[in-house]
């Protein structure tokens, strides 16, 4: 008796799943994944082929406004008649969507494309394929927003000017074994679960962070200790809960600035009631790292208040000093706040000598402060009638004057502890 083709039944799912399997073995990897296929049998139209009580083959359908879609159409014994029969099927079972086109996308070595065609279905040249996958599913989102998390715009790390050294280790060190983890394994390599970015105040260890979230497309995740602190459970019941829930997402970059609110030193008798949230940090990291897909980003400013504990190898991969931006970076952040009235006029030049020592804030800080001279010179001058045209934009000379008033974040002493720092605590 030939295969008797009929409407898909919940407990046909093991066998449409098995045919996916089988397909994707003697076809290669097939178009839609296991999850679409299954989902579109269960919401949107399928058929499959029975015969002897088993399911043979199946043929799935996704109706899209007009159009329809074949997600999946394979037969395991019964060959193309078997295989017209349920694209007839699926054909009828779709017609009430009021669909005009019936589409299918195949593997390039497809072994069925025959019953396609002998179905009228014909193929249309010069067609590429393209496609991409959304970094966050819908049933993690709402996890991700318990959490405050967010997906961070594209473009963050090419908008980082300058810090080439810094970008380069980072790059190399976190962004790359974790955006190839499939050539990082070949190459025996382990991507990096935990990291502590350390550098004076202001100099964009956050920035790098939310870079390396955006770069990679992942989720990004803030723990605030402060308003963990405020918990009704306490501190250490807080983050823990946070973790845990943390764990649902498949990708994420967890952030936590100014770690050694929670990981300082412990000493002193009787233990400090931080001592607990320390511990429970402690114990936090290495379940966090038994789970791919994630990373772990600490944030201080003074790397040499953190529990020794904390910076033992096994909990961070790396210990990565964030210095003041150099030259090419000062650059940058300059050009990001210079109106388009001044770019044609200003010595960039002279302007980033001058700046030498400055923190990211402090230029933003000196050049909003040029900006608010030049707007109130502006303003002083229509009053009097001495404007003689259109307002011009900040001078060479506003942003030299606000540089000069404006003390640098960083100080001589903090630069060369930094220095230290690097001999003594960092690892790359």
């Amino acid at each position: 008796m030939p295969a008797r083709v009929r409407d898909f039944h919940p407990g046909d799912l093991d066998g449409v799943l098995r045919l996916w399997v089988e397909q994707r073995a003697t076809s290669g990897e097939p178009v839609y994944s296991l999850a679409e296929v299954l989902a579109s049998c269960q919401s949107d139209h399928a058929v499959v082929a029975e015969d002897g009580g088993e399911v043979v083959g199946a043929a799935v359908g996704r109706a899209a406004r007009s159009q329809g879609w074949v997600v999946f159409m394979y037969v395991g014994r019964g060959g193309d008649e078997v295989a017209g029969r349920l694209l007839a099927a699926l054909e009828l079972a779709m017609a009430p969507a009021g669909l005009s086109t019936l589409s299918v996308l195949l593997p390039e070595d497809v072994d069925h494309d025959e019953a396609f065609v002998g179905h009228g279905f014909e193929e249309k040249k010069h067609l590429r394929y393209l496609e991409r996958e959304l970094p966050v599913q819908q049933k993690e989102r709402e996890s991700l927003a318990e959490l405050g998390g967010r997906l961070l715009p594209h473009g963050l790390w090419d908008a980082i000017g300058g810090m080439t050294h810094e970008k380069d280790v980072l790059e190399r060190r976190l962004v790359l074994p974790l955006a190839q983890p499939a050539l990082a394994e070949q190459m025996g390599v382990v991507p990096p679960r935990a990291v502590v970015l350390f550098g004076p105040p202001g100099t964009g260890k956050t920035t790098f962070a939310k870079a390396i979230a955006s770069r990679l497309e992942w989720p990004f995740v803030e723990i605030f200790p402060s308003r963990l602190a405020t918990d009704a459970a306490g501190l250490a019941a807080a983050l823990r809960q946070t973790f845990h829930a943390v764990a649902e997402l498949e990708h994420v970059v967890v952030f936590i600035d100014e770690v050694e609110e929670i990981a300082a030193k412990r000493s002193g008798e009787p233990p400090s009631p931080l001592q607990g949230v320390t511990n429970e940090l402690l114990k936090t990291i290495p379940a966090f790292r038994e789970q791919e897909g994630r990373l772990l980003v600490c944030a201080t400013n003074f790397v040499r208040a953190l529990d020794e504990a904390l910076l033992r190898h096994g909990r961070f991969d790396y210990v990565i000093p964030i210095g003041l931006p150099d030259e090419a970076a000062r650059g940058s952040i300059w050009s990001r706040y210079v109106p388009d009235s001044a770019h044609a006029s200003l010595d960039l030049g002279a302007v980033v000598a001058a700046s030498e020592g400055f923190s990211p804030a402090d230029i933003e800080y000196a050049a909003r402060r040029a900006s608010q001279r030049a707007f109130e010179q502006a303003v002083g001058d229509a009053t009097d009638g001495a404007s003689t045209g259109a307002p011009r934009g900040p001078s060479t000379q506003d942003y030299l004057d606000a540089i000069r008033g404006t003390r640098a974040t960083v100080s001589p002493e903090q630069a060369a502890q930094f220095h230290e720092d690097i001999d003594a605590i960092a690892r790359l």
